[in-house]
């Protein structure tokens, strides 16, 4: 068997050496110089199965690696379980989830110690100030109290929420609940962060500092975005799982989509009465309504009318090409 001597300290000129085989070296190799690679959730033809052989996900495959991964579909598509089957929550019927080669289905520890996870119904105590509910969850997650207290500082002015601090939660705004989840969710430093459905209700200012929170964050982690709503994902994604009745149909870099629809994205103008039997035959994804009728953007495969002019596609366009079932 070859063996290398390899410097205890190389940075420090070490006189003294470990003896150490081939199959060693190439793993601590690998260990020391590529941990960039090693971040990595592998999904792999993963189902559930509820009652009455209604399957709310299946043969769902996927693997992501740091950034931002938008999970977009309609309600019901079967986001929700999958998100929840990730958060450790509800177990598969088929399938595997590895997390950086650790099947979390068998060893979900693993996972819960570097997860991060906003539900889609995120609850609070009313009566506890914001300081005391990242106090009572850190508790939970095992954070001495001293690493808590520095925590909940930092977290709370990351949020912008350090004003009100310590005022009860029961007196804060849709969009000021939803951060103090965001930051209960961070406390633990999290290497996976799963946010599900987290700007429904939050007016547009709200959510646009959600968002904007969200960008912020993702770095050197993780971050899944679960949502129904297109602009959260054209805003934050850097790639994008399109979800429709529990099957995963597309998944890109959102450029790629875009590309995908170059030349099938049309703008004209029809009158009032004609729109109905043009929304029977074509995909819609917008319409302004003009003083010489209506202007129309379709999604078609091929020219809708000679009057029909190309436009450049949105995420808009795309979402409704490949959930609509591409007409």
């Amino acid at each position: 068997m070859d063996q290398y001597c390899v410097p205890i300290d190389a940075q420090k000129n070490s006189q003294y050496y470990l003896l150490i085989s081939t199959k060693n070296l190439l793993y601590l190799t690998k260990k020391l110089y590529l941990q960039e690679d090693i971040m990595q959730l592998t999904i792999k033809k993963l189902g559930k199965e509820y009652k009455r052989g209604f399957w709310g996900l299946k043969d769902f495959s996927l693997e992501i690696k740091p950034g931002i991964l938008g999970l977009l579909g309609p309600n019901g598509a079967g986001k929700s379980t999958f998100m929840r089957m990730l958060a450790t929550i509800t177990k598969p019927t088929d399938g595997t989830i590895v997390w950086n080669g650790t099947d979390i289905v068998k060893s979900p520890d693993t996972l819960r110690d570097v997860l991060g996870y906003l539900p889609q119904d995120f609850g609070v105590y009313p009566n506890l100030t914001a300081v005391e509910f990242l106090e009572y969850m850190a508790a939970i997650k095992g954070l001495d109290a001293v690493s808590a207290k520095k925590r909940i500082d930092e977290l709370l002015q990351l949020v912008n929420l350090v004003e009100a601090a310590k005022r009860p939660l029961g007196g804060y705004s849709g969009g000021m609940k939803q951060r103090v989840g965001i930051a209960q969710a961070l406390l633990n430093d999290p290497q996976l962060l799963i946010v599900d459905e987290p700007t429904v209700g939050l007016d547009p200012e709200e959510r646009v500092r959600f968002r904007n929170l969200l960008s912020d964050l993702s770095g050197e982690r993780i971050v899944i975005l679960s949502t129904h709503i297109v602009s959260d994902v054209e805003a934050t994604a850097t790639h994008i799982a399109l979800v429709n009745k529990g099957q995963l149909l597309r998944e890109a870099a959102p450029e790629k989509l875009l590309n995908e629809l170059e030349n099938k994205v049309w703008e004209w103008s029809v009158q009032s009465d004609a729109l109905p039997a043009l929304k029977q035959k074509h995909i819609v994804s917008g319409t302004i309504r003009k003083s010489d009728g209506v202007q129309v953007r379709v999604v078609s495969g091929t020219q809708p009318t000679a009057e029909s002019r190309s436009v450049s596609p949105n995420l808009e366009d795309a979402y409704l090409y490949f959930i609509g079932g591409k007409k």
